[in-house]
């Protein structure tokens, strides 16, 4: 069996959340304005 992935948006704040894995870390600006990207602490994606 494959990895899960959890997806959750939320149709007010017009936010949309794709999790492929859990763990600590913090969110950083990308190109697109529309897109956050998650990296670990350490700065890995």
């Amino acid at each position: 069996m494959g990895k899960e992935i959890k997806i959750w948006y939320d149709s007010e704040g017009d936010y949309l959340e794709v999790i492929f894995e859990r763990k600590a870390g913090y969110f950083r600006e990308t190109r697109n304005d529309a897109v956050m990207e998650k990296v670990e602490r350490n700065g890995r994606k």
